[in-house]
Parts: C-alpha cells; sequence; structure tokens
C-alpha cells in the first residue's frame, strides 16, 4: 500500500510539473458556483469544505459531506486530491449546470460531491456519491455544516413528521441546544421577520432522510442524511436497510435560504413535484368533493345506508358539485355488502350512484393483514398464497402497528392479492378509491421477497407501482395514513392529518398539520381535511370545522345521511353556499399567517385568487376572543381593497385600518377581501 501511494503522489506530482512548464496556472483553491439571482456556493478546494451565501449575507459555513461505506468513514475533507468539472444540463427545473468534485485517494472509492445550480431557482441540490467495488452503505450525509444566525427574533425549528399516522404533529420550538430531527426536510426561521433557511430531500424512492438543526453559542448545527430510522417518527424497529453496488449515491438534497420561510416551503413543495414526477395519470378534472362513510356510520355501512346517502346527495344537496358530481365513498367494512366473492351488491350501488349523477368510491389497505391473528396459513385473495408468507420480516418479528401487519409489497402474493381486489372494484366500476396504511408498506425490513428491493422506501415504489399500474387510469386516488412526502408520484390527494371528525379540538388537530404542512398542496392535486362532521355540534364548531376543509383545500362530508338530523338542514344550508363552493374550485390551501404555535394550530390562515383575498381565522378556545389583525402581516395591500364581508355568516364589514374582530369561542369565520 505504502509503494502505491508513492507512486500515486508521484504521478500527481509530475501532472502538476508538466502544467507549470506549458506556463499554464495552477488551478485556483477556491470554486465560485453561481445559483439563482445571487446565490454563490464558495467551494474550497484545498479543505473539502464550502460556504454558501445569499443576498451578500453567509447563510451556511464549513459544509462537507460524509458517508459511511463498507467498514470506513469518508468525508470530503480527508480526501487528498479534488477536481473541479462542470456541464450544461436541461432538466425540469429549467436550464443549469452540473457541478462535480472528484475526490480521489489512494485505497479509497472515487467521491463525487455534486452541485445542481440554475440561473431562476434561488435554491441549488447538492448529493455525494461513491464509485468503487462492492460497495456497501446505510449512511450519507450529503450536507453537514453550519448555519448562521437569523435575522429577526423568535428563530424556531420545525419537525416535520414522516407520515400522518398515530395522531402524530408537526411542531415548532425555539432553536436552541437541543437538537431537533425532522423527517426529509428541516426548517429553521423566525417567526418576526419570516427570514428562513431550509433543507431537505427530494427524492423518496431509495432513502428515507434525516435533518437534525441545533443551536449553539455562535451558530447553528445542521445534518442532512439518508439512512433515516426512528421507531417514533418512521415507524421503523431496525436500522435502515443497505444499499450496495459498485456505485452509491446519496438522496439529493434541496437548499437554500428565503426572505419568507413560507414561500422557501412552497419552493421546496414544488421542487418535490418536479423531482419525481407523478406515477398517477395527471388529474385535470375539478376539484373533489363528496361524502366518506368512515365520518359516522363507520362499521355500521349497509346497502340501505349506503343507498339513502347517495339519494340524500342526489336529490336534497343538488348543489353541492364541482364539475357535474360528488363522489361518495364506502370506507372500510364495505366488505359486510361482499358474500363468498360475490360483488354483485357492491356492484348494484355504485350502479345506483352512477344513476344518481354521482361517482361511487371504495376504500383498501393494500400492504395490510388485518386478520392476522387467525394465523399463518390462511389463504390470501387472488391466488394460494398464506399470508405467513407474505408478512414482513423485522428483527425477530413482524410489522405490527394501528392493529395490522405489514405485507410485504414485493411478495408475489401480495401482488395477486393487489391485482384480485383492485380487478373486482374496477368490474364494480368504482371511480375513485382511498388507500390507507400504506406507510406499512414502506417499512424496513430484515430481507424483501424481491432481492433486489434492500430498503423501505424501494418496497415502497415497487408496491406503490404495481397497485396504480392495476388501477388502469379509471380512478381518483386518495391517500389516508401515507408517508407524507413519498406518496406524491402515486396519488392525486392526501389527507394531510390522522383521523378527524367534528369538534373543535379534531379542527385544530387537522390544521395543526396545515399550519406547518400546507406547502405539500405542490405537491399533490389535493390535499384534504378528512371527514367534515356536523353531528350534534353547537354551529360554531360545525363552521370551524367546515372552514378546516377549505383551508385545506377540499371537502369531504361525513355525516350520516341515511337519517335525518339538526345536520341535514345545516348540510343544505351551508353545502349550497355558492360563495364556498367557488372558493373550494381552486383546490390549493391556505397559508399560515404565524408560525409560533409550537405544536398547536395557526389560527389566521390566508390565500389569494386573482383580485380576491380569503382571510380565515379560528378561535380554538371556549371563551370568546377578541383580534386585531394586521393587513402588512397577512400580506394585504391596505390600498388596494374595495370591499369585505364575512362570508359563513353573510356579514358585511366596515374597511378600517386593521381588522378588528371578535369571534366566539369554539367558531370560525372567513373574510373575502375584493382588490382592485
Amino acid at each position: 500500500m505504502f509503494k502505491l501511494y508513492i507512486c500515486y503522489a508521484a504521478s500527481f506530482l509530475f501532472a502538476l510539473i508538466f502544467v507549470f512548464k506549458a506556463g499554464a496556472k495552477p488551478p485556483a483553491a477556491l470554486i465560485n458556483i453561481a445559483f439563482g439571482k445571487s446565490g454563490v456556493i464558495k467551494y474550497n478546494l484545498k479543505t473539502g469544505t464550502y460556504t454558501v451565501v445569499q443576498q451578500g449575507q453567509e447563510v451556511f459555513a464549513g459544509i462537507y459531506a460524509v458517508a459511511k461505506i463498507n467498514a470506513d468513514t469518508l468525508s470530503t475533507k480527508n480526501y487528498e486530491i479534488r477536481q473541479y468539472n462542470k456541464i450544461a444540463i436541461a432538466d425540469g427545473f429549467g436550464k443549469g449546470v452540473k457541478h462535480t468534485i472528484v475526490l480521489t485517494a489512494p485505497g479509497k472509492p472515487i467521491m463525487k460531491q455534486v452541485f445542481y445550480t440554475y440561473p431562476g431557482r434561488n435554491y441549488f441540490f447538492t448529493e455525494v456519491c461513491f464509485k468503487g467495488t462492492a460497495l456497501t452503505t446505510n449512511y450519507m450525509m450529503p450536507f453537514i455544516g453550519h448555519c448562521k444566525p437569523l435575522t429577526g427574533g423568535d428563530v424556531r425549528s420545525l419537525f416535520v413528521p414522516f407520515d400522518n399516522d398515530t395522531f402524530i404533529r408537526y411542531g415548532s420550538k425555539a432553536f436552541g441546544a437541543s437538537p431537533q430531527t425532522s423527517a426529509e426536510v428541516g426548517v429553521v426561521y423566525s417567526n418576526d421577520s419570516r427570514n428562513g433557511i431550509i433543507a431537505g430531500s427530494v427524492e423518496h424512492e431509495l432513502w428515507k432522510t434525516g435533518v437534525e438543526t441545533q443551536a449553539n453559542a455562535t451558530a447553528g448545527q445542521i445534518k442532512v442524511w439518508g439512512g433515516y430510522s426512528a421507531e417514533a417518527v418512521t415507524r421503523d424497529k431496525i436500522p435502515h436497510g443497505i444499499i450496495s453496488g459498485n456505485v452509491v449515491k446519496s438522496p439529493k438534497v434541496f437548499v437554500g435560504s428565503f426572505a419568507d420561510w413560507r414561500e422557501g416551503m412552497d419552493e421546496y413543495g414544488k421542487a418535490n413535484r418536479i423531482a419525481e414526477p407523478p406515477f398517477v395519470f395527471n388529474w385535470t378534472k375539478p376539484t373533489p368533493v363528496g361524502w366518506n362513510s368512515w365520518g359516522v356510520i363507520q362499521e355500521h355501512i349497509d346497502f340501505d345506508k349506503a343507498l339513502k346517502v347517495a339519494d340524500f346527495f342526489a336529490d336534497s344537496i343538488p348543489a353541492f358539485r364541482t364539475g357535474n358530481t360528488a363522489y361518495i365513498d364506502l370506507d372500510s367494512y364495505w366488505d359486510k355488502m361482499v358474500s363468498h366473492g360475490d360483488y354483485s351488491k357492491l356492484k348494484e350501488w355504485a350502479d345506483h350512484c352512477k344513476s344518481k349523477g354521482l361517482e361511487p368510491g371504495i376504500y383498501w389497505a393494500p400492504f395490510t393483514d388485518w386478520g392476522h391473528a387467525g394465523g399463518p396459513d390462511r389463504i390470501a385473495d387472488g391466488g394460494n398464497y398464506k399470508f405467513g408468507d407474505m408478512w414482513t420480516k423485522t428483527g425477530n418479528g413482524y410489522h405490527d402497528l394501528d392493529g395490522a401487519r405489514a405485507l410485504d409489497p414485493t411478495h408475489p402474493g401480495t401482488k395477486a392479492r393487489i391485482a384480485y381486489i383492485i380487478g373486482k372494484f374496477k368490474e364494480c366500476g368504482f371511480k375513485m378509491i382511498k388507500i390507507d396504511f400504506l406507510g406499512h408498506g414502506a417499512i424496513e425490513a430484515n430481507h424483501f421477497y424481491d432481492p433486489k428491493v434492500t430498503t423501505g422506501m424501494q418496497a415502497y415504489k415497487a408496491g406503490m407501482e404495481y397497485l396504480i399500474k392495476q388501477m388502469d387510469n379509471q380512478m381518483l386516488v386518495y391517500a389516508a395514513i401515507s408517508p407524507s412526502l413519498a406518496s406524491g408520484r402515486y396519488v392525486h390527494m392526501r389527507r394531510i392529518a390522522c383521523d378527524a371528525f367534528k369538534t373543535i379540538e379534531h379542527t385544530e388537530y387537522t390544521l395543526n398539520s396545515v399550519s406547518y404542512g400546507w406547502w405539500q398542496t405542490h405537491l399533490y392535486n389535493y390535499l384534504d381535511a378528512d371527514h367534515v362532521v356536523f353531528n350534534n355540534e353547537a354551529e360554531g364548531a360545525n363552521r370551524a370545522r367546515l372552514l378546516s376543509a377549505l383551508v385545506t383545500g377540499t371537502w369531504i362530508s361525513g355525516d350520516d345521511f341515511s337519517k335525518h338530523g339538526q345536520w341535514t338542514e345545516r348540510v343544505k344550508h351551508y353545502y349550497q353556499n355558492p360563495e364556498l363552493l367557488k372558493l373550494v374550485k381552486d383546490g390549493k390551501s391556505f397559508s399560515p399567517a404565524d408560525g409560533d404555535a409550537k405544536t398547536d394550530a395557526a389560527e389566521v390562515f390566508t390565500k389569494q385568487v386573482g383580485k380576491t383575498f380569503y382571510v380565515a381565522v379560528f378561535n380554538y378556545d371556549k371563551a370568546a376572543r377578541n383580534y386585531s389583525l394586521s393587513y402588512a402581516r397577512l400580506g394585504l395591500p391596505a390600498g388596494k381593497i374595495l370591499s369585505v364581508k364575512e362570508v359563513l355568516q353573510n356579514n358585511a364589514i366596515e374597511l378600517n385600518s386593521n381588522i378588528q374582530l371578535k369571534l366566539d369561542g369554539a367558531d370560525a369565520a372567513l373574510y373575502k377581501f375584493i382588490l382592485k
């Protein structure tokens, strides 16, 4: 090895002597890589580290990359030779430049640190890869170093969950000495000035990504790595799966600093959509509205109740439509209408919906076994495979969560079951499907049936692609419990949080996810707030629950319309309000006015559609409250306001220098400003 090193060094010295003799200058130690309008990556070829400058301010410093390859920990800082090259590229982000630092050293695999920059994008991407022989890794960190203190007070770090299971919440906490780890993306921002930095993965087909942020006395620390595994967040009970080959690559990471962190998160959401374009067909029909049986009826669903619900939508609220239809969706326990493989009753119900001008929907969890307590020898639908052979093996047992056992998405039995059930749904004529507990398909396992699949995200990709192919572009695809970012390729519509129904507490829980996850509206065609249930709650709580759906982007009801109650009359009033139906046609989420709610929900949300500016205000408390809202803070051009009214109660409002209002406890209001 010593002789090899001497030869390697001598060759490098000879090359330098040749360059000097030819009269050329030695390569510069500092490489300036421009991105966006004013961004610069200042890469030091001597140290293998770099600094990021935006708007003349140093944002990140001492940044480098590190990975565990086979038994070694390799870093850009401990390679001896670094060479820089660049090539022009053109992709979904536009025309740009791919910059590569090639790092070499005796006895080590070739390391490449890559940057992607675009003049029209005020952020960049970075990744790291290694080339050698029989490389293995489950930990690659393409971005680690210091982040500089932000301008403005109330500096916070954001926790973003991996999925929306177990009633998990987003949360912002004071940026301090205690590290915070977030799934896929990390954000540090000032709630006062709104200045913020963002770093997160835009690739989710191989890795689960973690982002850790932490403050110290002079600056902050940030780490972004592929290989994140934490039972409370990713649900994994074992380490991240191993990736192997002669070339191994980290996830591609989005990095940027923004004057308004909310605008930065919008850009991050859009970047995910571009980096991993949808596998499912693009939805071009109007924003979906409709009903789901899990809101109230739940396990008590039957054929007669389902018929009565369809008739209520057709006969009692015919104006509750976008385009010419609404979706009527049967959730879990629809199989009570199936006997010994006979789906004729389901088809009869679906045909009835269509005869009423409605689109029938159905529900299924493709990667779970709910009957696992019955033993491993039960035969799965669609073939002769035993459920026990299909179970995902983790550690010394299996993966059980939410009462269901995970199925290996790559197993032929899982695939045969998917093909059989989806085939039955297509025969019945269903036009929508709600798919649930998808996170069970993304779990890390001891091994998968397909030996080429070695990580949970690879398994999720394989399972979801197979599932979507079976649907033949015939259904609106809605995800309930699912990975937040990785599902963007596969579904049109995704529930933003876990189950929520009728109370002001349910409304606040849902809006916690909108407060910090609204930006996923750019990743999916639509986000959904789950079941809007009026039931026997006070009318203020009804208004808040309804408005939480409109703020999220779509409108799916959940009351029991097979019988009469106070909810039916209120639904007739609110569900046919042309102002609300016009708003939901836009289909995009509102943005939070502030990000200081900790693990609670923001109280104020805004959205502009053309010359109309909406402000939604929620009071989650039991007692009435007074609000004073600044036009400037809301982003409302005060000098351009022509008129304003409150939409839910149709009240005229006087124009003042700001918004002064009193809101009853457990209530909400929607203000509509018309601009010049």
